[in-house]
């Protein structure tokens, strides 16, 4: 497709509120679709954490309106300007010693920042990894692949249908990005070759308004940073995973725990906290975080199920992540009771 008419289909899709059939027809890619080589204007980018979805890995890209800019904000998501695009694909290496050597892509999820405010635009991948449809429904996909450890593993990967993306996405009562804010995109990363602090960049690039320098940005931190202390690792980690829908904002607002980075009362953040629900999501524990104890914190023991009825997050995984669990249960343990 060339990019005058990937271009119009975009722009009917922003007005019409009708994503394309296929991920080609957007015109994010050049050259074979499974390389996910970005066409000229397609942007990548990294986050300093990422939320866990089932040990995928994920290539994020972002494409702006030509001329156009997203405006800084050093608190909050950016404004991206209608007609944005964030481009988010799921896959997993066959090997994740060595990513390099191949991989299964199951997934593209898109933000799209149409006339109405954000949609979700939802594509599964085939079999052949040569195309991208667009699919409402959601999915459940097989995947195997041999683990850091060297150890095979294979579970059933779930495709989130397009109104479950609003569980995690909601914000103020409606859709909105996560990752992009400038704690979780104030980083070094290497575009084209070239090694650069990423904010910085887009604001060389005109791609960002009223960026103040990376010296005034909060930046999260890597949960397997070992360089920076414990306690913001792990506030990074539960900002990134849990803040979104534990926040004031959030879906989760009601059960009064707040996990978002500028949480600092630690009763709202779970210190010796009773949940506002008992039952047997929290077992027989008192608190959502006992200090010294995660053997007895209801954070550790809903995020190690994987009961539907007691695990969180609710959704978005049907494993354990087993590290960023170590990291919580070292995080509680060395808190003074």
């Amino acid at each position: 497709m060339g990019v005058a008419t990937a271009a119009a289909a975009v722009f009917l899709a922003l007005v019409s509120g009708k994503p394309p059939e296929k991920l080609s027809d957007l015109g994010l890619f050049v050259g074979p679709l499974k390389d996910l080589r970005p066409a000229p204007g397609v942007v990548p980018y990294e986050l300093n954490a990422a939320l866990f979805s089932d040990y995928a890995f994920k290539l994020r890209f972002i494409r702006l309106p030509e001329g156009q800019a997203a405006t800084y904000d050093p608190e909050e998501v950016f404004a991206f300007p209608v007609g944005t695009l964030l481009v988010k694909n799921f896959y997993y290496p066959y090997d994740f010693r060595k990513p390099e050597a191949g991989r299964h892509i199951l997934e593209t999820r898109i933000l799209a920042h149409t006339l109405r405010g954000w949609e979700a635009w939802p594509y599964v991948w085939n079999a052949d990894q040569s195309e991208a449809f667009y699919d409402v429904a959601g999915s459940s996909l097989p995947v195997s692949w041999i683990h850091f450890d060297g150890k095979k593993k294979s579970i059933s990967y779930v495709v989130p249908n397009k109104n479950q993306c609003k569980q995690c996405h909601e914000y103020k009562g409606a859709l909105s990005p996560i990752g992009p804010a400038a704690r979780h995109l104030n980083k070094n990363v290497t575009f084209w070759g070239e090694a650069v602090n990423q904010l910085e960049f887009w604001s060389q690039k005109g791609w960002l308004r009223g960026f103040p320098g990376k010296e005034m940005c909060e930046r999260n931190a890597a949960p397997d940073d070992a360089r920076v202390p414990l306690e913001k690792r792990a506030r990074s980690y539960l900002d990134i995973n849990c803040g979104h829908c534990h926040r004031p904002e959030g879906q989760a607002a009601s059960s009064g725990l707040f996990l978002n980075i500028r949480e600092k009362d630690p009763m709202r953040l779970g210190v010796l906290k009773a949940p506002v629900a008992a039952g047997r999501a929290a077992a027989h524990m008192r608190f959502s975080i006992e200090p010294g104890h995660p053997e007895r914190s209801i954070m550790i023991y809903r995020m190690a199920s994987l009961d539907p009825g007691i695990m969180m997050p609710e959704m978005g995984r049907r494993t354990v992540d087993e590290e960023g669990l170590a990291l919580l249960r070292e995080w509680i343990a060395q808190m003074k009771p």
